[in-house]
């Protein structure tokens, strides 16, 4: 039997024996005792969460788990933490699944954008503000957020502001044809009373409801409304321009005291459809959708052929049929790329 080797320094190259070391598997932890929350606001990869309900409520920050690799996080999703769950000023949680969603609002920076952002998660009504005058309503911008809203398989809500500069009869007409429900309402001061604010709160109760709007709108000046501890900031409108300043920089969701949710979004300049193939998004337009029932074969619903002007110029999708198919073919355009731009 051979002596036993003695080791010295020049020995330091020599690597552990792999064999002795633990296997590896692929094989991820259930982690069965993970606690469910719910994302309520997000900052540079910190997640603020709820956990619990009435009493036993708390709030929990949180970061994502390696194993959730690149998978977002967005406000509203559910998600399965471990760790630090108790809460706590120094206390930071892990994120380690993401619950199944029941829905998922995206859009992309223009319609040419293979890259989609999801906006939240887990929402059942999207309510699209917008004022009738400083700065004056963008209804390409609403289509957009209609046509998104539809396929996501979100309720649509359209909240009209600033009814004391406008009469909103005008504008309504436009969209008299669509089963929307629209609302109106009116800041009274910066007491925060509101007209039209109950009609909104009922339509809100109970449900998980996203507001977008372009900045100036009042958006953030609703939220306050309907959740005086919000505290949301509140920009003004460039009179010259008609811009405003946007005052969310993050989502958030805030819990309304009637029961449900609001989730306060930035305010927006584009809403591109790149996520939404364009054979769909005629039907997102249910008052021309019948239309389409004369159109020849593999019709891109623009051009000389198409059924849709005979069915439009014949009445059959009532006054604001021309404005509506006039919409409908500049997003087909602007998605296909044959008109740039997701900004009106």
């Amino acid at each position: 039997m051979s002596a036993r080797r003695s080791y010295d320094e020049d020995d330091v190259r020599i690597r552990p024996n792999p064999r002795g070391s633990r296997p590896r598997t692929k094989d991820r932890p259930r982690h069965a005792d993970a606690v469910i929350a719910m994302v309520v606001g997000v900052d540079r990869g910190r997640y603020t969460t709820l956990v619990g309900s009435g009493d036993t409520e708390r709030v929990v920050l949180a970061m994502k788990a390696r194993e959730l690799a690149r998978k977002g996080v967005v406000v509203g999703d559910r998600v399965a933490l471990v760790g630090e769950t108790g809460g706590g000023a120094d206390a930071l949680a892990r994120i380690v699944r993401i619950e199944e969603r029941t829905s998922t609002l995206r859009r992309t920076a223009d319609d040419t954008d293979p890259v989609e952002r999801v906006i939240v998660a887990n929402a059942d009504q999207l309510v699209v503000v917008t004022a009738l005058a400083n700065p004056e309503p963008r209804p390409r911008l609403i289509d957009r957020c209609l046509v998104a809203a539809y396929d996501a398989g979100l309720e649509p809500l359209l909240v009209l502001t600033k009814t004391d500069l406008a009469a909103p009869e005008a504008f309504l007409e436009a969209y008299a044809a669509l089963d929307l429900t629209c609302l109106v309402t009116t800041s009274l001061g910066d007491d925060g009373a509101f007209t039209g604010l109950e009609a909104v709160r009922d339509r809100l109760r109970g449900r998980m409801s996203v507001l977008v709007g372009h900045s100036g709108v009042g958006k953030s000046t609703l939220v306050n409304a309907l959740v005086p501890e919000a505290g949301r900031a509140i920009g003004h409108v460039n009179a010259v321009t008609g811009r405003g300043r946007h005052t969310s920089t993050s989502a958030v969701a805030l819990e309304l005291a009637v029961g449900g949710w609001v989730v306060d979004t930035p305010g927006i300049r584009s809403f591109g459809l790149a996520h939404v193939e364009p054979a769909r998004i005629v039907g997102h337009f249910p008052d021309l959708e019948p239309g389409t029932d004369d159109c020849p074969r593999g019709c891109t619903h623009d051009e000389v052929d198409c059924g849709l002007d005979a069915f439009v110029h014949g009445g059959y999708a009532g006054p604001a049929g021309p404005a509506r198919l006039d919409s409908l073919r500049r997003l087909l355009r602007a998605r296909t790329g044959a008109e740039s731009g997701a900004i009106d």
